[in-house]
């Protein structure tokens, strides 16, 4: 028995996801095209990159890909990659973190156990051989949050305060006015 399966998957997934779409919602569209650096991408750049990234782990697992020498992977990457230069607004982008995002969550919350402890063939070379689905289905999520985590510098960037900074300043007010 396991504590953590697709249910757990899916809820965990939906707050990394939620909170990518507030600050998809907190940097003004003007900013969309703001980038760290000229070879960086941009916030819209990235924020499509963090929607469609789970398009991977549905390759994989929604193909039932046992061993990573059967995909494709130039192939696949060169279509994400015309998929994510199509210029989009925010409110495109928004919507597409919010779909792919539930399209994804709503996947991991109906995978059995015995699913996810089935082995995946790393390619050639790689270490370790193998991994469980489990364990490569929380790669979109951590993938998920690196990139949310250079969102939230180029907030800073740009003059915008994350939101979860101004949610733990409020509470920390909060308390400051409870002791008084």
């Amino acid at each position: 028995m396991t504590y953590y399966g697709g249910k757990e998957l899916a809820a965990a997934f939906r707050t990394v996801r939620k909170n990518t779409i507030q600050v998809a919602q907190d940097i003004p569209e003007n900013q969309y095209g703001f980038k760290a650096a000229p070879e960086a991408r941009s916030v819209a750049q990235t924020l499509t990159h963090i929607a469609l990234g789970t398009e991977i782990a549905h390759q994989i697992h929604g193909n039932k890909i046992d061993d990573l020498k059967k995909l494709n992977f130039p192939e696949l990457m060169q279509k994400m990659g015309a998929d994510e230069a199509k210029p989009r607004t925010k409110a495109e982008i928004v919507a597409l973190l919010q779909s792919q995002g539930e399209k994804f969550a709503s996947y991991l919350e109906g995978l059995p156990e015995s699913f996810l402890a089935e082995r995946v063939a790393m390619p050639p070379g790689a270490e370790p051989s193998s991994k469980s689905r489990f364990e490569m289905l929380l790669s979109p999520k951590e993938h998920e949050m690196h990139h949310r985590g250079q969102l939230m510098t180029l907030e800073r960037m740009i003059g915008v305060v994350p939101h979860l900074t101004r949610q733990r300043q409020e509470q920390m007010a909060r308390a400051q006015s409870a002791q008084r």
